[in-house]
């Protein structure tokens, strides 16, 4: 029986220490869509629109942990800035790469929100030297990280369908209430908090995002999140909840002048609580890669993945420099990925170098900032859903009729949507442990992991290796349409 051609990937120089990466065949030399690279125009509008889908997430950590460690609101707009530049090179690390740091997929990286809680902790009302502390903790954790990477990717072995698509599911679930936040405004003291305005300028803006999908062809289709937040926001102008108060206080030029709060401190109790947060940031980012290569069909092995924790943790470790916090990968722009179909690694490159642009040029990134929080919010469900939509495509693979497999899957949700239908389930657990718990996507990992080692491995027949499901499965369909039926 023939080969089965695959396309070319650029790292063929190398297929002799993965044979994953050999081409079966030598008379293609076509690229693999990951690794294409589109006209410039394409390349900055599809860059711009992975930006706009992530910025919020970027900049809500530093807006939390600069008022509670007791900034004032000139030295919070530093650390947003930072945090955009500092996102913006944690990209480049992750989807250009070196040596054998960065997955090399179209993969996003910005601020973790998983160690906004932690941080608080730390910093609190202990002004420069509390963002001090909670740098020099930062800095450790990530070192202890990058040493981890080697094995820790190992452990894709125990990510077989029905645990990657469990945690997918979970991923998606647990950003959709991000989104349902940011539709009644965003901030839940304000006074419109949950209006009709903003719930209704949320769903306009859903609206407009399907029917653009819908109505637009080619490259317009590609860039429809995009033009809805656009078409969105000029609609938000007469409406009223448009603020251009950011473009009028932000300055034109700001570099992020390396350790601008103080050189970094060192706590032991301040470490080991940011190193259990490497530690969750770096479960997630193995479940992002699986579903993302799941998506553009270039299936994560334990290569691909050590390289992405090592972009994770080593993008992490240089943040703190420039006043930046914790890196991990951002699940929204999996979903962007996934309704765009542009799959290539060089357009998520751009928009880590926007973001740098942004990092630097605070009224450049200000305008980023005018798109309302109900617009994006309505854009939201739409992306969020879609990595939910990939998660349930994948446990259709996953033999749910065979063995106790629907009842890891059962199990492994229902605890991990804990955290967003009960919110205070976990008050009177330890501080410590709630870095952990109260994280769906880290608790429903453990538990499908766990199960599947007990159901699956121990005593039994274990499973195959998720390389073999991957290569063996066909791709993921790269939008919210049905497959279409199969041909007898």
């Amino acid at each position: 029986m023939a080969a089965t051609p695959r396309f070319r990937n650029d790292a063929d120089a190398a297929s002799d220490a993965d044979p994953h990466l050999a081409p079966e065949s030598a008379s293609t030399d076509r690229k693999h869509p990951v690794d294409e690279t589109l006209p410039p125009l394409k390349m900055f509008t599809s860059g711009l629109q992975h930006v706009a889908a992530m910025y919020a997430g970027v900049v809500a950590p530093p807006m939390i942990v600069g008022p509670a460690v007791g900034l004032s609101p000139k030295e919070t707009a530093f650390l947003m800035g930072a945090s955009l530049f500092t996102a913006g090179i944690a990209t480049l690390l992750q989807t250009l790469g070196f040596w054998r740091i960065g997955a090399r997929l179209p993969f996003v990286n910005g601020v973790s929100f998983a160690g906004v809680t932690p941080m608080v902790a730390i910093g609190k009302d202990r002004g420069h030297d509390g963002i001090a502390v909670i740098f020099g903790a930062i800095i450790v954790a990530s070192l202890i990280g990058f040493l981890l990477a080697p094995y820790f990717c190992k452990l894709v072995r125990f990510f077989p369908p029905v645990v990657t698509g469990t945690v997918i599911t979970l991923i998606g679930v647990s950003l959709l209430p991000v989104a349902f936040n940011w539709s009644q405004g965003g901030n839940a003291k304000a006074a419109d908090y949950g209006s009709t305005t903003n719930i209704t300028m949320a769903a306009v803006t859903l609206v407009i995002v399907l029917a653009l999908r819908k109505l637009l062809r080619g490259f317009l289709q590609q860039i429809a999140i995009l033009l809805g937040l656009i078409v969105g926001t000029l609609i938000a102008i007469p409406v009223g909840i448009t603020d251009f108060g950011a473009i009028k206080d932000a300055d034109p030029i700001g570099f992020p002048t390396p350790f601008h709060f103080g050189a970094p401190q060192f706590e032991i109790a301040a470490i080991v609580s940011m190193s259990i947060v490497m530690l969750v940031c770096m479960t997630e980012s193995t479940a992002d890669m699986l579903a993302l290569g799941r998506i553009v069909d270039r299936p994560a092995d334990e290569r691909t993945i050590e390289g992405g924790l090592r972009a994770d943790t080593l993008g992490s470790a240089i943040s703190p420099l420039f006043n930046g916090f914790m890196c991990s990968a951002f699940a929204q722009n999996i979903g962007l990925v996934a309704m765009t179909k542009v799959r290539s690694r060089f357009v998520v490159a751009a928009g880590g170098g926007i973001l740098i642009v942004l990092g630097l040029v605070p009224v450049a990134a200000s305008v980023i900032a005018l798109v309302p929080l109900p617009v994006l919010g309505g854009a939201g469900i739409v992306l969020f859903g879609s990595v939910a939509a990939s998660g349930i495509q994948t446990l259709a693979t996953a033999a749910l009729e065979k063995g106790e497999n629907a009842l890891i899957v059962a199990a492994a949700v229902g605890i991990g949507l804990i955290p967003i239908a009960a919110p205070e389930f976990y008050h009177s657990f330890p501080k410590d442990l709630l870095v952990v718990l109260d994280s769906g996507i880290s608790t429903g990992c453990v538990v499908a992991i766990v199960l599947n080692l007990a159901f699956n491995h121990l005593g039994g027949k274990p499973e195959p290796e998720p390389s073999e499901y991957f290569l063996s499965l066909p791709p993921l369909p790269l939008s919210l349409s049905p497959p279409a039926p199969m041909d007898s």
